[in-house]
């Protein structure tokens, strides 16, 4: 039923996109013969450095559509040959058409920019071009010489403000004499000496002192350039300020202020606390507020406790403000208007999934208090139950179920760390947060397996710098308790599976800890150049080895050491995330990522669990594969056998076994922008290669249960998956909405040239899936795997 859907959905999009590209095939045949629809904008003779730039000059109105908002706007805002006027918003984008007066302005507004760029005496002429109701623009320049910077001065009055600019202009400028003039680095002077002047107390001073004359002899290209800081109106210097007293006043969550009085609280001498919610305690707030008394105002500092209140996630609006005393010392008076957030808040959440032969639905429920003890506390409680049914299963619906899964938490974040020792505050770079957290995952595979998880830990985040994050787990606590179906471990050990079945079907106790690093998280939504990494250890058992080999701790019936009667892990895991962006113009741009991992049980554990080992595949991994369908190594499931007992073990094991204690996987990844606006988002595509696989550690477990599955330095480059397509990304400004469609090429569980599925796609498909269907039954082979998220896949 469901792979009916799926090809019916895309038989859909596929006779939808090929009316819309029918549409954009004749673009003109709703224009009337008197106009012209605006074919390109061309632009000659211009330097490369500038041309992007100039471009942006050309009038919005007269540039030309982007085809697929066009193609739905001759689709869906016509009738009978013409354009519909009775239409109030129209779904595309109207055609672009010319328009002289707008060539007009456009070709003045490129010759102003190249004046802006030192060239003077640029001259620009617009050419155009009608053939078959379409029209090509051609702007032509002539850029003249380049006019260079010979001398500049300064006139600054104050010789105090003189002093500081001379100590500090070596820091930022972009002004030097013999260079080519450039407006730019003359706006970029006045901006820096605006946020000089606001960070060494001149609170009255505005970016409208600073102006620049620049006196051009246009017959040796030479720009002598003077620039004037003036002082305020009747004063002979610019006033430095200090602060004084804090006035903080906090509404209520309606952004009122109770008529009854209010007390008001003196904290630390200088800030005056009142609260007309009722709901919070002064120091968590003043601890994040970085404008102290005596201090000299500096907008920086001013910043920075903006950015900081704000990042207690408490507060809704933040507004300050500074009255200046009524005396002759220049002083000023912070005053903080701030209204919370709501206190309390609850968040449900459904969706529905699909794949394989599968489908399911996952809701959840998000209970938040944002200030739980009045000290900006955040208090989440979560629930979240899912349910997959297999569609080829028969029966009613509860038959049908594949598998049930239960997910129980509570997160109580704290502003700081909580420590047992004093340390340095922690806060300019952002807040830190300790979070304690207590979980419970209940998770049943029919006639397969069943566990139970619960998780008890203490984490501490902070900021190095707004660059780098780093988050440590010093305590982990963890109970798992494995069951396999009785009928299922049987036939496993049966099998030789004997050391899957004692690693997976009991239960264990887990005290360990984790460490993570991540960089330039803060540039993800950028189009710089950066590279991201993000690098995480977890290890467990050492301190109860320790104290085992100490305290000689008894052991069970398989020789494994206990506490509190149950066996512990020990196990060393690591993981990292590399990427790197590249921006190639506007809002294109390419990645690399690299996704290796490795998990190495020793001492007390002889195999990672189910929970702890790695899969390949899935809407952020090599996106050709449905997660946890593809590996390890080259091990294929048509290895269990072909009668009605492998299939059925074929089917109990769905999920269980390609999973591995190693792991690469890699994404290239190439995005770019579609349109602007269709249905009110901004529409991005992609189009991706991705490869990799998980691998076994060598052993004679893993050569009995997953056969060809082993990690060998001289095989596993030859075991790597590989699969291409393209996605779209649907940007809502608050989440994007993820499309991504990944076709196999190379299948590393077959052998030989029947790796290169790809293919076999192109033709002999039904004869390559019927042979699939016969060697690993109940299992079905799809070339085309879909994908549907929030957010990116990275």
């Amino acid at each position: 039923m469901k792979s009916y859907s799926i090809c019916r959905s895309s038989s859909l999009a596929s006779i939808l996109l090929l009316i819309i590209i029918l549409s954009a095939c004749n673009a003109t045949r709703f224009i009337p013969d008197d106009q012209a629809l605006v074919k390109s904008v061309k632009l000659d003779s211009v330097s490369e450095e500038f041309e992007a730039k100039a471009l942006t000059f050309v009038q919005n109105d007269i540039r030309p559509n982007s085809r697929l908002n066009l193609a739905l706007y001759n689709l869906l805002n016509t009738k009978k040959g013409k354009y519909r006027t009775d239409r109030v918003r129209a779904i595309g984008e109207a055609p672009h058409l010319l328009d002289s007066s707008l060539v007009e302005i456009s070709r003045l507004q490129i010759e102003k920019f190249l004046a802006t760029k030192g060239y003077f005496k640029a001259k620009v002429k617009s050419d155009i071009l009608v053939e078959d109701k379409k029209a090509t623009i051609t702007f032509t320049a002539e850029q003249g010489p380049e006019f260079k910077v010979s001398t500049i001065t300064y006139e600054i009055p104050d010789s105090a403000v003189s002093a500081l600019y001379q100590a500090n202009r070596s820091s930022f400028t972009k002004m030097r004499e013999g260079q080519r003039f450039d407006s730019d680095s003359l706006a970029y002077e006045r901006e820096q000496i605006f946020r000089l002047m606001k960070k060494n107390g001149y609170y009255d001073y505005v970016r409208q002192f600073v102006r620049f004359d620049v006196d051009s002899n246009l017959n040796n290209s030479q720009a002598k350039v003077i620039l004037y800081l003036a002082n305020p109106t009747d004063k002979d210097a610019h006033p430095v300020y200090t602060i004084d007293n804090s006035f903080i006043g906090i509404r209520n969550s309606s952004g009122l202020t109770d008529s009854l009085l209010v007390d008001t609280l003196t904290v630390d001498t200088q800030f005056r606390f009142t609260d007309h919610s009722g709901k919070f305690k002064p120091e968590p707030i003043t601890r994040y507020i970085y404008i102290k008394k005596d201090d000299i105002y500096n907008i920086n500092k001013e910043d920075l406790t903006y950015d900081r209140l704000y990042d207690l996630n408490v507060f809704r609006t933040i507004k300050i403000d500074y009255a200046k005393t009524s005396d002759s010392t220049n002083r000023l008076q912070p005053r903080y208007d701030i209204v919370p957030l709501k206190r309390m808040s609850n968040r449900v959440e459904g969706e529905y999934t699909f794949n394989s032969g599968r489908n399911g639905f996952n809701i959840g429920d998000t209970y938040t208090n944002r200030n739980l003890f009045g000290g900006a506390e955040l208090l989440e409680i979560k629930a979240k139950y899912g349910v997959l049914f297999d569609a080829n299963a028969s029966g009613n619906l509860i038959d049908k179920i594949f598998s049930r899964d239960l997910q129980l938490g509570v997160n109580l974040v704290l502003p700081r760390l909580l420590v047992p020792f004093p340390i340095p505050m922690l806060g300019k770079n952002g807040i830190p947060h300790t979070t304690i957290s207590t979980s419970l995952q209940l998770f049943d595979q029919k006639k397969a397996f069943t566990s139970r998880v619960f998780i008890n830990s203490i984490t501490y985040d902070w900021v190095e710098t707004k660059y780098k994050l780093h988050s440590l787990t010093p305590i982990n606590i963890e109970f798992r308790k494995g069951r396999l179906d009785p009928v299922f471990r049987d036939t496993l050990r049966a099998r030789g599976y004997e050391l899957y079945v004692r690693t997976n079907n009991r239960a264990f106790f887990n005290l360990g800890s984790q460490y993570a690093y991540t960089l330039n998280t803060v540039r993800l939504n950028t189009y710089t150049n950066f590279i991201y990494l993000r690098g995480a250890i977890d290890a467990a058992g050492n301190t109860l080895g320790l104290f085992g080999n100490v305290f000689n701790f008894k052991e069970d019936s398989t020789g494994a050491k206990t506490i509190f009667g149950l066996p512990y892990q020990q196990y060393v895991k690591t993981e990292a995330d590399i990427r790197f962006y590249r921006s190639l113009g506007g809002e294109k741009q390419f990645i690399f990522r690299l996704n290796p991992g490795i998990g190495i049980p020793y001492g007390n554990s002889e195999q990672l669990t189910f929970e702890k080992n790695f899969f390949a595949g899935g809407s952020s991994g090599v996106r050709a594969w449905q997660a946890r369908t593809l590996g390890p190594g080259n091990y294929n499931r048509a290895s269990l056998g072909t009668d009605e007992k492998a299939n059925t073990l074929r089917r109990n094991l769905r999920n269980l076994d390609q999973l591995g204690e190693y792991k690469l996987e890699g994404n290239l990844e190439y995005r770019f922008k579609i349109a602007d606006n269709i249905l009110n988002a901004k529409v991005k595509g992609a189009t991706f290669v991705d490869f990799g696989n998980v691998w076994r550690k060598p052993s004679q477990a893993s050569m009995i249960e997953n056969p060809g599955g082993e990690f060998k330095f001289n095989k596993f480059l030859g075991q790597m998956a590989l699969g291409t397509g393209a996605g779209l990304r649907f940007d809502l400004n608050y989440f994007v909405f993820r499309f991504d469609l990944g076709v196999k090429v190379k299948d590393p569980q077959f052998k030989g040239s029947d790796q290169y599925v790809i293919k076999y796609l192109l033709s002999k498909k039904k004869e390559f899936k019927e042979r699939y269907e016969i060697t690993n039954a109940p299992d079905v082979y799809r070339f085309v795997q879909y994908n549907f998220g929030i957010g990116m896949p990275f």
